[in-house]
């Protein structure tokens, strides 16, 4: 009886967890396909999969205007799937949380060239559009207008490339949505430390005489240089030492974070993501964003770090902008604290309260 009573007990405790991931799991998944899409490029590809991930149903005004959409947008080489999970999806689409499902409607797209979206290792190998950050956010928006009939977006927020995403978005769509958060990015051309990783990436790749030009028929080796630079770059130094104080620590983690990630990864599609930044340089244009932006970051961001004083200086050009850096911590996980929803939902309650009268 008292394991009865126990097992009762524990399901009590439980319930309200179970209820909240019920809410959001699992996601409607789809695709959207572009015809004869455009790339800035030039280049021209007769049918673009855009594939998406959505929670909820999207609600309209009284005039047609659906008024609860909220588009999320990943990182380099990641893909819309990566949010559901317990720090991001769990912190905030719940019942009663930020973004809950039941009251908003959320698209999670994976960008040209990611997850099942059309990408190079589909078939074209190194023959695939060049595509940039400027096709990628286009596409987002021919998915949402065209193929989710979304005329208009309660929120726009993005992690890392999807943060850059979400400046462009405010400058080529400025009254499309409500509010804008880009979070781990900073407004201004990829530069400095930011470009020199990519281009160690990018030349590892390209230099590699197993590349083949595209053309290989198993993995080159340079998927694992790849694979380390990111290991290197995602997260922060002490968190780093921490997990590996000593060589052979060191060694072990890293072999594993490389093992895992090229199982799963195909080196023209990391060489086209990294290189996908090239366009990528909303300064000019700063002034054009006209829905309140709140931009956070975190201190111990590598590829982001505050002591450039780039965030700082660029968001007093943004009319309505704000920009928070989270300060180091033992719950920060340098540039991977985008995806740690617990360290920045308060400021989104924040914003989305601010914004509500503009709806």
């Amino acid at each position: 009886m008292s394991a009865l009573i126990r097992s009762l007990a524990l399901l009590v405790f439980l319930a309200p967890m179970l209820l909240r991931a019920a809410e959001y799991l699992p996601p409607t998944e789809g695709d959207y396909v572009i015809r004869d899409f455009k790339f800035t490029s030039g280049e021209t590809l007769p049918e673009l999969k855009i594939h998406y991930r959505t929670f909820g149903k999207p609600v309209k005004d009284d005039k047609g205007v659906v008024r609860n959409a909220v588009l999320i947008t990943h990182g380099t080489t990641g893909s819309g799937g990566q949010f559901i999970r317990p720090e991001f999806a769990g912190e905030l689409f719940g019942a009663g949380q930020p973004l809950g499902a039941m009251k908003f409607f959320i698209v999670m797209p994976d960008g040209i060239g990611h997850g099942k979206s059309s990408k190079p290792s589909d078939g074209m190998h190194a023959k695939f559009p060049h595509y940039g950050y400027v096709d990628m956010v286009e596409a987002q928006y021919r998915l949402l207008s065209d193929g989710l009939g979304v005329n208009h977006a309660r929120l726009i927020m993005g992690t890392s490339m999807g943060g850059m995403h979400t400046w462009l978005w405010g400058e080529t769509h400025p009254d499309f949505m409500d509010a804008l958060m880009p979070l781990a990015s900073l407004p201004t051309q990829i530069s400095g430390r930011n470009r020199a990783w990519r281009r160690v990436l990018i030349d590892a790749i390209r230099n590699d005489p197993d590349w083949k030009g595209g053309e290989y028929s198993s993995q080159p080796p340079s998927l694992h240089t790849a694979a380390e630079m990111l290991w290197l770059m995602s997260s922060n130094p002490v968190l780093r030492q921490k997990d590996a104080p000593t060589l052979a620590k060191t060694d072990e983690a890293l072999d594993k974070f490389v093992n895992d990630y090229v199982k799963t990864s195909d080196a023209n599609d990391v060489l086209y993501a990294v290189e996908a930044s090239h366009d990528f340089d909303p300064g000019p244009n700063l002034e054009k964003i006209r829905a309140p932006l709140l931009a956070i970051n975190s201190a111990d961001d590598l590829i982001n770090p505050p002591e450039l004083g780039i965030l700082e200086r660029e968001i007093k050009r943004v009319p309505r902008g704000r920009a928070i850096v989270i300060p180091l911590s033992d719950k920060t996980r340098g540039h991977g604290s985008h995806t740690i929803a617990a360290l920045w939902k308060d400021d989104l309650v924040k914003l989305l309260k601010e914004t509500e009268l503009s709806q």
